[in-house]
């Protein structure tokens, strides 16, 4: 019984470092916070903000009342405030849009009930 908890432990982290690692976000104008469902991106308005998230390109092109225009992968994508969409591999979902900042969550097709 013992032996089974801990392959069970060894194998969840292990998980769950690969899934903060593949959520590698990077690029001006950004501040990310990654967990295992995903990354959640922050992007400022009024620069050229852009990220690499979950292997993909990422660029906020454009905002225009409550929809944003991202590049995701060389693919533009216009997504309103609230919804979700796919888009090269990934969904993104627009959590919050203000005068300063554009909030994003990249995830995979795989969810944890977050």
């Amino acid at each position: 019984m013992f032996l089974r908890r801990l392959i069970a432990l060894c194998v969840f982290a292990l998980l769950a470092s690969l899934g903060v690692a593949a959520c590698t976000v990077e690029g001006p104008g950004t501040k990310s916070d990654c967990n295992v469902s995903g990354c959640t991106v922050t992007f400022t308005r009024g620069v050229h903000a852009k990220a690499t998230v979950l292997g993909v390109d990422a660029e906020l092109v454009a905002v225009n009342g409550n929809l944003i225009t991202l590049k995701v992968a060389g693919q533009e994508v216009t997504i309103p405030a609230g919804q979700t969409q796919p888009a090269e591999g990934v969904n993104v979902t627009v959590q919050e849009i203000t005068d300063e900042k554009v909030v994003v969550k990249f995830a995979t097709g795989i969810t944890t009930g977050n």
